[in-house]
């Protein structure tokens, strides 16, 4: 194999990995909504707190995409 064979392989192998690495966050995701809208659907008077908290939970969820788009670019 020659150095264009091999740099085409690992390129390819980030995008694999980044792909991978979004289904967790995005499972994530998906789970934080629906127990924030399950746990507003039962107490609506915490739904202010429980929206807080959903952001919270939003932003941690995404930096996981985020370290694994930055360490997909690194490695590259």
């Amino acid at each position: 194999m020659d150095i264009i064979t091999l740099a085409e392989v690992a390129g390819n192998l980030s995008v694999i990995g980044y792909g991978i690495g979004t289904l967790g966050p995005g499972i994530g995701l998906g789970i934080l909504f629906g127990k924030a809208m399950e746990s507003t659907a039962r107490q609506p008077e915490m739904s202010g707190k429980i929206q807080t908290i959903m952001f919270i939970g939003l932003a941690l969820v995404e930096v996981l995409a985020l370290i694994g788009f930055v360490a997909a670019l690194i490695i590259r």
